[in-house]
């Protein structure tokens, strides 16, 4: 939780878009049409775009600090922290893409046995 307080409004709005096609797989599990399954896949790109440019513009501010400071053992610590703070948009968004198209296996699943009744 003190990870979210200290992050910046870029990486908390990243955050949030990574959930953006987990909330859509899940509507699609519930109601699994075409329409629901044509904007999973544009959702999906921003989801990877953002958490992609989330982790980049982490790396940027790592880079800068280590850029506007000396070298020593505390840089070398800060960087270290930083480099793994950097990494969590990264992780949350290809987390989050991972169980929304195993939803939306389960859907298009749903959607074929419901297709086969008629």
């Amino acid at each position: 939780m003190e990870m979210l307080r200290q992050a910046s409004l870029f990486a908390l709005l990243t955050l949030v878009l990574d959930f953006v096609p987990l909330v859509m797989a899940a509507v699609y599990v519930i109601r699994p049409t075409e329409r629901h399954l044509a904007l999973m896949r544009p959702l999906s790109l921003a989801g990877l775009f953002a958490a992609l440019s989330g982790g980049v513009l982490g790396f940027i501010n790592v880079l800068r600090f280590v850029w506007t400071h000396e070298l020593t053992a505390e840089t070398y610590r800060v960087t270290t922290v930083g480099t793994a703070e950097s990494l969590v948009t990264v992780f949350v968004g290809f987390a989050c893409l991972t169980v929304a198209w195993l939803l939306v296996a389960v859907g298009m699943g749903r959607q074929g046995a419901r297709l086969r009744e008629y």
